[in-house]
């Protein structure tokens, strides 16, 4: 896999050989997401599920500071520590489940990816302990890549639909935090 832009881009990102368990995001639908998005310079970006920490290293890339990555899986970190290596800024990774990471953290981002595995089926509750958490900076982004078939609502708490893409037989759907007087300045 390669970064698809900024000042990284063209460089390789390893994925552990022989496993099935990291998932990267489709290359299609990661250059698009990070199209709409911009530059980022000047937000902060929160990479839940990162696996290679390859969204994390388009962040990055994009100037996005700080930026963090949250992985459970212990035999996926050591992969994914090599490869945010390769940024010269310092990207902050976490072991351990996304949804413990939620509890404990105090800090706010600006944007918060999510790309759980297909087979992961709290979709809705991480969205709505996103919706509650102080993870989520006021205003802030949410996005969240789901089979298509999977079924999330346009609101969930804090959190309303901003923009959804199709991306073969998934969805990439950006929600927007904060309550409907800070939306219309938006």
């Amino acid at each position: 896999m390669r970064i698809t832009g900024g000042k990284y881009r063209g460089r390789a990102v390893e994925v552990e050989r022989g496993s099935l368990e990291i998932r990267p995001a489709m290359d299609k639908m990661r250059e698009s997401v990070f199209a709409i998005l911009g530059d980022l310079s000047g937000l902060s970006f929160l990479d839940l599920f990162a696996g290679s920490g390859i969204l994390a290293l388009e962040a990055a890339s994009r100037g996005a500071s700080p930026v963090w990555c949250v992985e459970k899986d212990p035999a996926k970190f050591p992969t994914l520590l090599k490869n945010v290596s390769i940024a010269n800024e310092r990207i902050e990774c976490k072991s351990m489940p996304a949804e413990r990471f939620l509890l404990r953290n105090k800090e706010a981002f600006s944007i918060v990816f999510c790309d759980p595995p297909f087979p992961y089926r709290y979709r809705g509750e991480l969205l709505a302990s996103l919706a509650e958490s102080p993870t989520v900076a006021p205003c802030g982004l949410v996005i969240i890549h789901f089979p298509k078939e999977d079924r999330l609502p346009p609101e969930i708490g804090a959190l309303s639909l901003a923009d959804e893409r199709t991306y073969g037989r998934s969805l990439v759907r950006f929600y927007r935090k904060g309550s409907t007087e800070d939306r219309k300045t938006l």
